[in-house]
């Protein structure tokens, strides 16, 4: 039963969405009747008057004449075929010769709209679904004229991918622009290809190995067989390679550039000659090589062969060599400089942590820099080069990719502990007893671990969990960490763990300090700006000293007392621009000025940034950019894992352009602009040795179909032009119910960046 007569009825505007499943089916019955129910006059339309209750507001609305339904903006199917297959409408009694003879039947809705292309020059700037906005289709003459009136949306009608080049030709129509036949859908960068399918693929809407391939391909024209190399061990480990071993086959002589020559040299006889046997071998003995650098190996890709008569150099755990192979002369030096530049109150912090290590009896320690500029960095510094000096195992993590590069040796913890992604509260790290990783960590003395603030405290608790169960010390087995000592780092006043859709305490309530692992936490202090004091320019000193105090106070809570944790903070009027007429074009100029001569200026553009709170800001503002300048297009393929969901089946009808549509934190959008000189950002781990990490700035030297060129906007990694290619990505935390997986370039424009992905950035204007 219903009580219609309450707020809730306005559910039957909408249809029963809300309503949810029925409670209890009745039938209303006459208390006394007489009748056999076999042989009742049942009238139906008296039992609805009977039975029907208007409610005063339904009357109300009804006299009113309010409408019942609506449908804004109107919404326009749009159909298309391919060439020569167009529906044809006729009769039982008409004649076919007749039919196939009228002149509207060789015009389609589809057909039309090209002919209207060649028509009115603004369609040559809109694509199919986007034609309807500015045009109408007249049925009757089967063709199109401007709108004069009215709004409308068009939306393609759904085709399964089974129908083969109809399904290929519905992905070109989402992203072809005022073509004017057929010829020029399936056209892509001036080139004509055979089949719909052919073009999707080279407009970058379909992906398989041939793109990997093509990649090799075009790097092999500008760059050596070194770095052709690398960009192989690239794909192997971070896209997903469906058959290596044929990526192999078709490109091993590309690889191969320079070996013969390398071994002439080394042999000393000009004229040396290898078989194709020797050259493929010495190949996949130069790639082995770079794959023991990134701790993997070819073993692991059976489908390879594995170079004959091959000697791994180092015999062992690979990951405890790789931490034992610092120059020790070199890092004595560095030691001694550092600490005699070291004030005491960091000194007494390194004798406090250096005495925890000696006497091996644990502690978990948080270094607490009060503003930037305290020395937290010099810290791990000295004390990374005091014990690896001494070769012992120091761990440098950090929560980020950006700050890890800061640390000597550092790695982002989540891929040095094998944290797991998302981490819940009875996670554990990725970590067996036995393993390189297991023992690595056992002969460990030291684990720094900075910007831990950033950071769920579900991420600690599964490393003190591992480490608990690796170590396994029996003498202290209370101890956490497993008994190692343990050094985090962070600034509270700074980006706290991200909670999706979270409260101001949810997010509290994940931050370390909120873990059972904080009662057993030293706090150390850096109260000292060592940049006040190195600072040369007095002015420069006093402005800095007057700035950190108004951050110090934002931080603090200390602006409007008292207050609640809630105040309304005033800008001061020298952080604002006041005269605009557009908000974003004014902070454009602001912040890159005379950009139009300066946009392939590496200089310029390393030490800036624009900053945004959301996804959404940092996007408008970046192709109100690019909108300044001329770019090139970049199209990703994406799909549903259909592996994570229960019934693939029901994720079938989600239409291209519906993936196409979505956006989402961690993940490049669909459509990326760039051109030569464009900042971009990593948006993965793809090599940390070298500096490429989640968060890395670069420069866009080189556009391809299938990679792009980049160099690092850093002193300490820049020089060397890097090759990207496209990557399969998914979110780590999917905000739709299925993991959508999206090929496409791990990059994104970084004229503007989010706040999270600026900390750890060097910015001279923000």
């Amino acid at each position: 039963m219903e009580w219609c007569n309450q707020s809730t009825s306005i559910k039957y505007l909408f249809k029963y969405i809300n309503k949810g499943y029925d409670r209890i089916t009745a039938v209303i019955v006459p208390a006394h009747n007489d009748v056999s129910p076999q042989n009742e006059n049942i009238d139906e339309i008296k039992q609805y008057l009977d039975c029907r209750y208007v409610s005063p507001c339904e009357a109300c609305w009804r006299i009113f004449s309010f409408p019942i339904h609506g449908r804004s903006p109107a919404v326009e199917r749009l159909f298309f075929h391919l060439p020569n297959e167009q529906s044809v409408f006729f009769s039982d009694n008409d004649d076919l010769e007749s039919v196939l003879t009228r002149k509207i039947v060789k015009e389609s809705m589809f057909t039309s709209w090209m002919q209207a292309n060649k028509i009115y020059p603004e369609g040559k700037d809109l694509t199919y679904a986007k034609f309807v906005s500015r045009f109408v289709y007249v049925a009757s003459k089967r063709c199109w004229k401007p709108r004069t009136k009215g709004y409308t949306i068009g939306r393609l009608i759904w085709v399964p991918p089974t129908t083969g080049e109809l399904f290929y030709l519905r992905m070109m129509l989402t992203v072809t622009k005022g073509p004017r036949c057929y010829e020029d859908i399936r056209t892509v960068a001036n080139i004509q290809y055979p089949s719909f399918r052919e073009a999707c693929f080279a407009a970058g809407l379909l992906g398989d190995d041939k793109e990997y391939i093509g990649a090799l391909k075009e790097v092999k024209d500008w760059a050596s067989g070194h770095y052709l190399r690398k960009l192989f061990v690239t794909l192997l480990l971070s896209c997903p390679v469906s058959r290596p071993e044929h990526v192999w086959e078709q490109t091993w002589q590309w690889l191969a550039d320079g070996i013969l020559y390398q071994q002439r040299r080394l042999s000393i006889i000009p004229d040396l000659q290898l078989s194709d046997q020797e050259l493929q071998n010495l190949t996949l003995v130069e790639l082995e090589k770079l794959m023991q650098k990134k701790r993997k190996s070819l073993k692991d890709f059976p489908s390879i062969p594995y170079p004959n008569g091959y000697i791994t150099e180092q015999l062992g755990n690979r990951l405890i060599y790789a931490e034992r192979e610092y120059d020790t002369s070199k890092l004595r030096e560095e030691f001694q400089s550092l600490y005699a530049s070291l004030t005491d109150e960091q000194k007494a912090i390194f004798d406090t942590i250096m005495e925890a290590v000696t006497n091996q009896k644990g502690g978990v320690y948080f270094l607490y820099g009060y503003y930037g500029g305290t020395g937290k960095t010099f810290m791990w510094r000295t004390l990374a080069s005091a014990l690896r000096s001494q070769r012992h195992i120091v761990l440098t993590v950090a929560s980020t990719g950006i700050a890890s590069l800061l640390l000597p040796g550092g790695r982002t913890a989540h891929s040095k502990f094998s944290i797991p992604v998302p981490t819940l509260e009875n996670s554990t790290c990725n970590i067996h007893q036995g393993s390189e990783l297991a023992e690595l960590l056992k002969q460990t003395k030291l684990i720094i671990w900075d910007e831990a603030t950033m950071a769920h405290k579900f991420c600690f608790e599964a490393l003190d969990r591992s480490l608990s169960d690796i170590i396994n010390n029996d003498g202290d087995s209370n101890s956490p960490f497993g008994g190692r000592v343990i050094v985090f780092g962070g600034d509270f006043r700074q980006t706290l763990p991200v909670i999706p859709g979270g409260s101001r305490s949810d997010i509290v309530n994940a931050t370390i300090n909120s873990s059972y692992l904080w009662e057993d936490c030293q706090v150390l202090s850096l109260t000292k700006n060592m940049r006040l004091q190195n600072s040369l320019d007095m002015t420069s000193a006093t402005e800095l000293k007057e700035f950190s105090k108004w951050i110090l106070d934002v931080g603090d809570g200390k602006i409007l007392e008292p207050n609640d944790g809630y105040a309304e903070i005033k800008i001061p009027d020298e952080f604002l621009i006041k005269e605009f007429d557009d908000p974003i074009d004014a902070i454009i100029r602001s912040t890159y000025p005379n950009l139009m001569e300066q946009y392939k200026n590496e200089e310029f553009l390393k030490g800036r940034a624009i900053l945004a709170s959301t996804i959404e800001i940092v996007d408008k503002i970046n192709d109100y950019v690019l909108s300044l300048l001329p770019d090139r297009e970049y199209l990703s393929c994406d799909s549903v894992d259909k592996s994570d969901v229960v019934e693939a089946e029901a994720f079938e009808a989600l239409t291209p352009e519906f993936l196409n549509s979505l956006r989402t934190s961690g993940l490049p959008n669909h459509r990326i602009r760039l051109k030569v000189g464009t900042p971009v950002m990593l948006l993965r781990n793809i090599d940390q040795s070298e500096g490429l990490c989640n968060g890395t700035r670069l420069i866009v030297t080189r556009l391809r179909n299938h990679v792009i060129g980049a160099r690092i906007m850093s002193e300490s990694y820049g020089g060397d032009e890097i090759y990207i290619p496209r990557m399969c990505m998914y979110p780590s935390q999917s905000p739709w119910p299925f993991k959508l997986i999206r090929r496409q370039f791990p990059i994104m424009v970084s004229y503007a960046m989010t706040i999270n992905k600026s900390q750890g950035q060097s910015l001279e204007r923000v």
